[in-house]
């Protein structure tokens, strides 16, 4: 009998699954191996919009004209609007929303955040809790510390902001307009306009060191 139930739920969720890809088809949604791909009753798409294949739709997506979402993302409660290009390998967590001609790619994951007009995070990076400016790069490895392990907290990085590679913004913390972040930096401070903001310790190098031997 439970194997019955499980069948009958797994036939019914594929029926459901082929009339809303049919719907989106119909729409003029470019699904790309439409039976990889795999939508919620309230995903909502533009006009002109190309999904590649094995991307997931959770419940409250909303996909805006022109947009083009990359093979193996996961998204959910986000809401992207036109010209913006998602993954591959993205996860947009729930309070997500990609302005117009932004970009998130591989391997990036974003909650409760927002990322304004022709902003990028490329690769490799966690965007939580934080507001991104217009025209800023996020550089690969950049994490924003939201979390001390008791309460959540904001990031803030203004427009035209530039953000090294392997950096950490621990919230809550700004980074003004203008501004630039050094590859590596640890940030716990609120960087001032137009400003390069870097934390390294110095290189330290030991002539003719010797590894020990087991």
């Amino acid at each position: 009998m439970k194997r019955n139930n499980k069948l009958h739920k797994a036939n019914s969720y594929r029926l459901s699954q082929e009339v809303l890809r049919n719907k989106a088809l119909s729409k003029g949604v470019n699904l790309i191996a439409p039976e990889t791909i795999f939508l919620s009753k309230d995903t909502s798409f533009g006009k002109n919009v190309t999904v590649e294949p094995y991307v997931v739709f959770g419940p409250k997506v909303k996909i805006g004209n022109n947009s083009h979402i990359k093979s193996f993302s996961h998204l959910e409660g986000t809401k992207i609007e036109k010209n913006v290009v998602v993954g591959p390998y993205a996860r947009l967590r729930e309070g997500t929303v990609l302005k117009e001609n932004s970009k998130i790619g591989n391997f990036v994951e974003t909650k409760k955040s927002n990322i304004n007009k022709n902003s990028k995070v490329n690769h490799l990076s966690y965007i939580g809790d934080t507001f991104i400016g217009k025209n800023s790069n996020i550089g690969a490895g950049t994490i924003t510390c939201n979390y001390d392990g008791v309460k959540k907290s904001k990031t803030k990085i203004s427009d035209n902001v530039f953000i090294g590679s392997n950096s950490s913004l621990v919230a809550p913390v700004n980074v003004n307009k203008d501004s630039i972040v050094g590859a590596g930096s640890v940030i716990t401070k609120n960087v001032k306009t137009k400003t390069l903001a870097i934390t390294r310790a110095p290189q330290i190098e030991i002539k003719n060191y010797k590894r020990k031997k087991k």
